[in-house]
């Protein structure tokens, strides 16, 4: 089990802290297991078992609990004869209805220390952020990175550049790595997130409507385009949908934590643009699991991986528009900002002037960046080059 130290270390410090530990991301991304690691930690720490409660709500243990009553009524006759802190592993919470109160309750009680995950974009909208606001910390759980992909893999006979070129196809869904049909397996969890947190979650009666906009998506990630465009691809396809429905799926998507929409930016107006948007896959080897084309269509895997590294790492991602070019990230952090073009390989002068000219554009005096797979260093005029795969792994951007 790799222990994802990354995310260890931002909850190390919150441990036994009075506030309300929130893990969001897509299934099976990870997250049961880095409650696991919490837990393993606590015992190694002398803290006995006794006092720590895990309740994984899509279990069939948890069947028995038909509301957060029954759930509160679990847990104190869990804990009735033990002493001292008792810590709240909540798994999949969204499941329990009315679970915000049931967390709001235990947060209430300074003996409690709780933990909670789940699936859903949105956990921390709406009455959950009412009650809490400011009392809850959120960390957003991401598949593998090429990093942890490695670690995973560190005895494996095959060289950096080939597990690289493994991660492209396979991606960092860690629930997939021991699987030998990978590709079957995240076929079937995308199904099966489709069917829990969205057809089921949301009523949603048109099934094949979803699953072609989910394919739209998926063929044109790193491309701009609007409902306007999407509607237009359906009705090519002879499938009649309202403007608003297509909005309403893919607020549905991402609630799910499948897909990331990703806004345009005016670098010269600095104003957030509401017409065109990007859109990102959770995890690529999704889209090799349905297209099997990732290495043909590497362009676009590579500005995925990218996008999603952008994030773990902490930053806000925009794309940017300058004069009707195209940036492909705008990100900041802390009042840093920076500026990204992600390409496959500059092959000829052509393609180099297009992404580092982009650049070149921009006024400022913010770092600017190409990122490839070249291994040769094509630093110019003030913009860096980055090879890929250093990116992925340097903790220095």
């Amino acid at each position: 089990m790799i222990e994802r130290n990354e995310y260890l270390n931002q909850i190390r410090p919150l441990v036994g802290k009075h506030i309300i530990k929130v893990f969001t991301g897509v299934r099976r991304s990870g997250k049961s297991t880095l409650l696991k690691l919490i837990i393993k930690e606590l015992k190694n720490n002398g803290v006995d078992e006794n006092n720590i409660i895990l309740i994984d709500f899509d279990s069939v243990e948890a069947l028995k609990f038909s509301d957060i009553t029954q759930v509160s009524d679990y847990i104190q006759d869990s804990t009735k004869n033990v002493d001292g802190k008792i810590y709240l592993f909540f798994d999949e919470v969204q499941r329990i209805t009315q679970w915000e109160r049931l967390v709001n309750a235990y947060f209430n009680d300074e003996n409690y220390d709780v933990y909670v995950t789940g699936s859903n974009s949105k956990l921390l909208s709406g009455e959950f952020a009412t009650y809490l606001t400011g009392r809850y910390v959120e960390i957003k759980v991401y598949p593998f990175s090429f990093k942890e992909y490695l670690e995973y893999y560190k005895d494996s006979n095959l060289t950096q550049k080939e597990l690289f070129n493994q991660y492209i196809e396979n991606g960092g869904m860690p629930s997939s790595f021991q699987l030998e049909n990978k590709m079957q397996y995240l076929d079937d969890l995308t199904s099966s997130i489709i069917n829990k947190d969205i057809l089921q979650r949301f009523n949603v009666k048109n099934t094949d409507l979803l699953n072609n906009l989910f394919a739209f998506l998926l063929s044109n990630i790193g491309n701009l385009f609007s409902a306007n465009s999407i509607h237009d691809f359906l009705k090519g396809k002879k499938i009649k949908v309202s403007i608003n429905t297509i909005y309403n799926y893919l607020d549905y998507l991402q609630e799910a934590c499948l897909i990331y929409q990703v806004k345009r930016y005016d670098v010269v107006g600095k104003t957030l643009l509401n017409h065109l948007e990007k859109y990102y896959v959770v995890d690529h080897g999704i889209r090799e699991s349905i297209f099997n084309r990732n290495m043909v269509d590497i362009g676009q895997i590579l500005e995925n991986i990218v996008y999603f590294e952008l994030l773990r790492r902490g930053y806000n991602v925009n794309v940017g528009i300058i004069n009707k070019n195209e940036i492909d990230f705008v990100v900041s952090k802390n009042k840093e900002v920076k500026y990204i073009q992600v390409t496959y390989i500059l092959s000829n002068e052509d393609v180099v002037k297009r992404e580092f000219g982009n650049l070149l554009k921009i006024r400022d005096n913010y770092p600017k960046y190409v990122i490839s797979m070249d291994e040769i260093d094509m630093s110019r005029m003030g913009v860096k080059h980055l090879n890929i795969i250093d990116f992925l792994l340097s903790d220095e951007f």
